[in-house]
Order: C-alpha cells, then sequence, then structure tokens
C-alpha cells in the first residue's frame, strides 16, 4: 500500500540493536549547570507520554505499515523519556510530573486531524535536534552527552520519517496551498524556537550557545525539510543538523 513497510522494518531494526545494547553507566555521577538541569527536566517531560493520540490517527490513514511505524517511533520516544529521567537520578535531580509549555503543546496536537498534528510534532523534532547537539556538544559531562548523543540519533531518523508521511498528506492538497502552508509551519516553528529560547535561555548559555545562534540554526535547518515534504526525494532526505560548529560564545 505504501512504502512505510521499510520505516517500520528500520524502527523494528533499530529496536531489536537498542535491545541488545547496554544502557550508559548510570553509576557515573552526573554533573551539570542548576540551568542546565532545570532544562533537562522540562525536555524529559516533552518526552514522555502514550502517544495514544498518535496511535490512532495513524490507525484511521489506513496504512498498517505507517501505523506500525507510528509505534515503534513511539516507543523510541518513550525510551527517550526513560534515558533522561535515568540521567536526571543519576545527578540527584528529581522528574517532573509535568510542564505548562508541554501540556499547551499536546493539546494544540490532540484538536487536530494527522497531518496537522505532524506538522505540530515536527515543530518539536526540528527544535530538539538543536537542543541534543547542544546537549551532546557543551555540557563538559560525560554522561549527559553519551544520553544526548544517542537521543539525537533517534531524532536524525525521525524528521526524515515524518517528512515522508507530511509529503504524501501534503500532496493530496492543490498545489496553491502547498507553501503558504509549510511557510505558516515555517513561522510557527519560528514562535516556538522563541518560547524555547526564553524558557531555556540560561540553560542555553551554559552550553554555550547565544540565543540568536540557536534560533538561526532551527530555521536554516528546516529550509531542506520543507523542500523534501514539496519534492519526494527520498535519496536526498535532509540533513537535520547544520554544518556549522556549535557557538561558544555565551550571549
Amino acid at each position: 500500500m505504501s512504502g512505510f513497510g521499510q520505516w517500520a522494518d528500520g524502527f523494528e531494526a533499530e529496536r531489536v540493536r537498542r535491545a541488545a545494547r547496554a544502557d550508559p553507566d548510570w553509576t557515573r555521577a552526573a554533573r551539570l549547570d542548576p540551568a542546565v538541569w532545570a532544562s533537562v527536566q522540562r525536555f524529559q517531560t516533552g518526552e514522555d507520554g502514550d502517544g495514544a493520540n498518535l496511535t490512532a490517527k495513524a490507525d484511521e490513514a489506513g496504512d498498517p505499515a505507517y501505523a506500525r511505524a507510528v509505534r515503534l517511533f513511539i516507543a523510541e520516544e518513550q525510551n527517550h523519556a526513560r534515558l533522561l529521567a535515568r540521567l536526571l537520578t543519576a545527578g540527584g535531580m528529581p522528574v517532573l510530573t509535568g510542564h505548562w509549555t508541554d501540556t499547551a503543546f499536546v493539546r494544540v496536537r490532540r484538536l487536530m486531524g494527522l497531518r496537522l498534528e505532524l506538522l505540530v510534532l515536527m515543530v518539536a523534532e526540528v527544535v530538539a535536534l538543536r537542543y541534543y547537539r547542544a546537549l551532546r556538544d557543551g555540557s563538559g559531562d560525560t554522561l549527559a552527552s553519551e544520553v544526548a548523543a544517542r537521543i539525537l540519533a533517534d531524532e536524525e531518523r525521525h524528521v526524515p520519517f515524518h517528512c515522508a508521511r507530511l509529503h504524501d498528506s501534503v500532496a493530496e492538497l492543490p498545489r496553491a496551498v502547498r507553501r503558504p502552508l509549510l511557510a505558516l509551519w515555517r513561522g510557527l516553528l519560528a514562535g516556538a524556537c522563541l518560547i524555547v529560547i526564553a524558557d531555556h535561555g540560561r540553560a542555553l548559555r551554559a552550553l554555550g550557545v547565544r540565543r540568536s545562534r540557536f534560533l538561526a540554526d532551527v530555521l536554516v535547518s528546516s529550509r531542506p525539510m520543507v523542500a523534501a515534504i514539496l519534492r519526494h526525494r527520498p535519496d536526498v532526505w535532509p540533513d537535520p543538523t547544520p554544518t556549522r560548529t556549535a557557538d561558544r560564545r555565551a550571549g
């Protein structure tokens, strides 16, 4: 019915590989700047969730291969929440029960059909790419860097997966609507990024990333994603991480 059987097989292969791979060494004490700890706590709440709403919409789409891939994607997101929770425990930090930004984000997603839910979900995924890259490269802590690297590797696969489904979905719209819709999406991405900068600005500074650089990198990384959604080119799915090295100047 679709090409999503390959995506499901890829997620399944990753599940098997992850099950065979040892967890990070949680006995190592993690030490991070207090602002970074607070930031990680909030990101952990965003990764946690059962994905029931997205699963139901994937089932309604009528493609069993895609629905299977979505379930495996959700399992990876839940594993991210587990890794971050274990990292917090290793640093003697509590896990939050929730945060207003995640609550608002989930409520908006649930009001929409699959296409718009994926566009909103992509906002979180693109911001997360830059955030986990900053945590990996700028934390100065071996355990935190390893956890961030593992999550980042997954997110770099998630983005092209969502691009592939969004290409099929956006192609169903009139041609005149497609580019304006994705222009609005980039505007939503910019607005969400500004909220993240306001909420996590001190943590970004501690990780060596200027607020302006974080915003610029997120927006630059979104351009090839838009192109991939508009033009089905599975051989050139976007590299979601900008090629620049991280900017170490605080600002």
